[in-house]
């Protein structure tokens, strides 16, 4: 098979036994493009018969590609990579139609997405080898050994903001690891998992292995309590995520990775570079319209440079932040994902404002010329509120920067570390010694020092407290995505017992 990108999504909106295919539903869902904010498709929300269908082909599949050596799974995951970084341009406008976001961001998603397939690709072999083990009375009496097996069917829902990268977080490690994929993407962005499939299958991944559902409630349910799925992989919100977890329980226990959301902080000492900081709090900040789970919306500003920071970052969006087309080379801010999510981000600016905010550049409905039809939101930064603020302590997920002063270290680090999120974190400081010293103390799976919103494929990914469990990317992930099984060897006949 051949890959081409498609014009349109008159192909169909699931994946079975390497074809794109459609199903036959009583319900349906409109698939928008939030671009134009317009209706594109209607797809056919995937019931718990047709989840069941698409879950035992998978299982059916799995056996042959997990008895593949991990040398030559490795070997079709790289030929995904030369695929994806083949068609890299075609599948950067779909994750644009898909999503909204400015199209120099979405080429950045699919080469990193290609990256993510060589890495699991390249160390398949060496991490999935098992151990030898010596026990007493040397290996001439008895041995042991173990391997790393995989789960079988691994059940997978994606989330909206970054549609093929989120997949492809997911799917690389299970696929290397020899599992077979069952994949529910957000109703809101259907449509990269999709292509997705068409490039594995063009890379020599055989049929069945990896299928893609649609829908909403009905079919993630199905998928999480279906017996034969042996390990549930969730990226969304927490409530959702809580959910997920519960659900994987109901019918047999299995294994749940959840990477939840987040209310990040980005905290800059006195002692920073003023002009770096700020290039870091745009990065944590208005990336993907603030549609990222690990973006620092708390900006902790130490009062000796706040008046300081605070002009030269209302500056720095004023001259950077163009709302637009994404598909246009200079749009800096793309489409918000849907009405109802910008209405959500309004909603909270609203509440701001009552709880004595002030609104210093943004935080207004925009119509860009010629898409007027979207969702497009001018990036907002506000300052006057205190920790208690609904938008303080609620995950806005939209382009929103509180600037909240302050005095201490201590003072900041306590005031950080009051949520219940923990995916990421950030510091800024002109003492290294110091930015080690409060990385260490604040409770996040990522921190960065004097940068913000790096992501490297062989970097683990993951959230502390209600942010989550379990780690995206690096080595630990693919370790994840198999079982160890323990061998004992006899070595010698013997007639001795221990009873």
């Amino acid at each position: 098979m051949v890959f081409t990108a498609p014009s349109d999504l008159s192909g169909g909106l699931y994946f079975l036994n390497g074809k794109r295919t459609t199903v036959e539903a009583s319900e349906t869902f409109d698939v928008i493009e939030p671009r134009i904010g317009k209706v594109v498709a209607q797809c056919p929300k995937a019931t718990a018969q047709i989840v069941d269908e698409y879950v035992k082909v998978a299982s059916a599949a799995q056996p042959e590609w997990g008895e593949t050596t991990a040398l030559d799974r490795g070997k079709v995951l790289h030929k995904v990579a030369d695929l994806i970084r083949e068609h890299a341009e075609e599948l950067a406008v779909w994750e644009v139609k898909t999503n909204g976001k400015p199209i120099y961001e979405a080429r950045c998603d699919i080469a990193s997405s290609a990256d993510t397939f060589d890495f699991f690709g390249g160390i398949a072999t060496a991490v999935l080898q098992g151990d030898s083990l010596e026990l007493p009375g040397g290996p001439s009496q008895r041995i042991a050994y173990t391997r790393r097996e995989p789960y079988g069917v691994i059940g997978c829902i994606g989330a909206w903001n970054y549609p093929f990268q989120t997949c492809v977080w997911k799917v690389a490690p299970a696929l290397a690891a020899g599992n077979s994929v069952v994949y529910k993407p957000s109703p809101f962005a259907p449509a990269s998992p999709v292509l997705l499939g068409e490039i594995l299958t063009a890379a020599g991944v055989p049929d069945g292995v990896y299928n893609v559902i649609q829908g909403e409630g009905e079919a993630g349910i199905a998928l999480c309590e279906h017996q034969l799925v042996a390990k549930v992989s969730f990226t969304g919100s927490v409530a959702s995520g809580e959910a997920v977890q519960r659900q994987s329980a109901t019918k047999n226990v299995k294994p749940v990775t959840l990477e939840l959301g987040g209310k990040s902080e980005l905290i800059i000492f006195d002692d920073s570079n003023v002009q770096s900081a700020v290039a870091a709090a745009m990065l944590a900040n208005f990336l993907n319209q603030g549609q990222v789970c690990t973006n620092a919306t708390r900006v902790f500003v130490q009062r000796g440079i706040l008046a300081s920071f605070t002009e030269a970052i209302v500056k720095e969006a004023n001259e950077k932040l163009k709302v637009g087309d994404p598909l246009f080379e200079d749009t800096r801010v793309g489409a918000n994902i849907n009405e109802g999510h910008l209405q959500r981000i309004l909603g909270y600016v609203e509440s701001a404002k009552q709880e004595g905010g002030v609104v210093l550049r943004g935080g207004e409905r925009v119509h860009p010329e010629g898409v007027e039809g979207g969702a497009y939101f001018d990036p907002a930064i506000i300052t006057g509120l205190t920790d208690e603020a609904k938008a303080v302590r609620e995950e806005i997920f939209g382009a929103c920067m509180l600037i909240l002063p302050f005095d201490t270290e201590e003072e900041v680090i306590a005031r950080a570390n009051n949520t219940t999120y923990g995916l990421a974190a950030g510091v800024f400081s002109g003492n290294l010694a110091r930015g080690h010293r409060v990385a260490a103390r604040l409770q996040a799976g990522t921190v960065f020092i004097n940068t913000y919103n790096d992501t490297e494929v062989n970097v683990p990914f993951g959230g502390f407290k209600n942010s989550g469990h379990g780690r995206e990317n690096c080595i630990d992930t693919l370790r994840a995505h198999t079982q160890t099984k323990a061998i004992y060897v006899n070595v010698q006949d013997t007639t001795e017992h221990c009873f």
